[in-house]
């Protein structure tokens, strides 16, 4: 099974700042992922050209999709998305936003893969790092995460930690191990000179990765500000 996670940047580029969801579109088909977790997806905002996004991709597609939708922008929004080969059995948002920092979220689905459930979180954390470190407090210790406890557990997003503290602290201590280590190799941000490890995923349970890597193409450099990550596993 493969796995694509990317903050698309609402489809403007990083230094083109040229909006182009075919970019997106492009990129995310050549790598034929079965499951898609998207970052800063826009839904009816101006700069997109008021695009529908999570409606214009699963269409494309022809799949799955759940949007959780975390800041306001007009009378539209942007967020986070997961589109799926597989059904969804079941979807729940959870809130991470700290006071009045802008709001993050993360999306909490069950997928009915053909080797069995997976327990799939797709999430944005914030720019500081006490607020990383309470909303991954907030999302281990919610009572709609702990539900799934049993079942393997897959993690990825934008976590915007670019020292990597998260990895060794709450999450190891919940029994994830981090997928995209060493962090040389997995450099995602900014686009066109990757310095910073931003896009991360953890595993917990009977989950064998087979291969990880950062998506480095002329094509992926240009379509957004950061680059996508790439998982190929099975469930054990």
């Amino acid at each position: 099974m493969r796995l694509l996670s990317w903050n698309i940047h609402k489809g403007i580029g990083g230094r083109d700042r040229r909006y182009s969801l075919a970019r997106i579109i492009d990129c995310i088909e050549t790598e034929n992922p079965d499951l898609v977790c998207l970052q800063e997806v826009d839904r009816l905002v101006r700069r997109s050209r008021f695009d529908d996004q999570p409606r214009l991709l699963s269409g494309y597609f022809r799949c799955h999709s759940v949007f959780q939708a975390n800041v306001q922008v007009g009378d539209g929004a942007y967020g986070n998305l997961v589109l799926s080969r597989w059904p969804v059995q079941s979807r729940h948002r959870v809130t991470l936003r700290l006071g009045s920092r802008k709001s993050r979220g993360a999306q909490l689905v069950l997928v009915d893969t053909p080797e069995g459930p997976l327990h799939l979180v797709n999430t944005h954390l914030g720019l500081a790092e006490h607020e990383r470190r309470w909303q991954m407090t907030r999302l281990l210790g919610h009572m709609l995460f702990r539900a799934a406890d049993r079942l393997p557990t897959v993690i990825v997003g934008d976590f915007n930690d670019w020292r990597n503290t998260l990895s060794g602290g709450l999450l190891a201590e919940s029994g994830f191990s981090q997928v995209t280590s060493p962090v040389s190799r997995f450099r995602s941000f900014p686009s066109w000179l990757a310095i910073g490890s931003l896009d991360k995923a953890f595993v917990r349970g009977p989950v064998a990765v087979r291969h990880a890597r950062i998506v480095k193409t002329s094509l992926s450099k240009a379509a957004s500000d950061h680059l996508p990550l790439v998982v190929d596993f099975h469930l054990r």
